[in-house]
């Protein structure tokens, strides 16, 4: 009995950590794609999905919404885990269509100076890493729905912020 009222002791923090962790995550691949959108333009047309007029668009929002919904994540405020799973559902999708096809591009995850790309252009290993990270997903999911946990809604989150602006001066 003592065990497991431990490794419930524990589940909690395994919920703050894996939030922190994907949220610092996509914040850190989005920030790196936003600071060479063009570099990640060239990435995203090495699929053939997208019309060239809509690549740069791309390269702006995607990483631009990583970063949104990471800091989302790791604050736990309502929608994020939502747009995360979105996220990585269409980055496995892609992955999974970029092997199918038989390409040997960079996957684009992190930007221009992604190691991964440098090392072998690894699709396979970018699809399991995300699968990895949606495995985690789904540890949230799940404990959100036996903790009873409701995220912070952003209306809430700023009204924080005004009062303790006011408090502060």
């Amino acid at each position: 009995m003592r065990v497991k009222n431990s490794a419930i002791a524990i589940l909690p923090w395994l919920y703050r950590l894996l939030r922190w962790s994907l949220g610092s995550i996509f914040i850190y691949s989005g920030v790196t794609k936003l600071f060479a959108p063009i570099t990640f333009a060239v990435l995203i047309d090495a699929y053939g999905l997208v019309p060239d007029i809509l690549l740069m668009p791309i390269a702006v929002v995607i990483p631009l919404f990583e970063v949104l919904a990471g800091a989302g994540l790791m604050v736990d405020l309502r929608g994020s885990l939502g747009a995360i799973t979105g996220l990585l559902l269409l980055f496995v999708v892609i992955l999974g269509f970029g092997i199918w096809m038989g390409l040997d591009v960079d996957c684009g995850c992190f930007g221009p100076e992604d190691p991964e790309a440098k090392a072998f252009h690894g699709l396979r290993t970018a699809l399991y890493r995300d699968m990895i990270m949606m495995a985690g997903v789904f540890f949230l999911y799940w404990w959100r729905y036996q903790a009873k946990m409701v995220p912070v809604r952003l209306s809430m989150l700023l009204e924080n912020f005004h009062q303790t602006e006011e408090a502060h001066g």
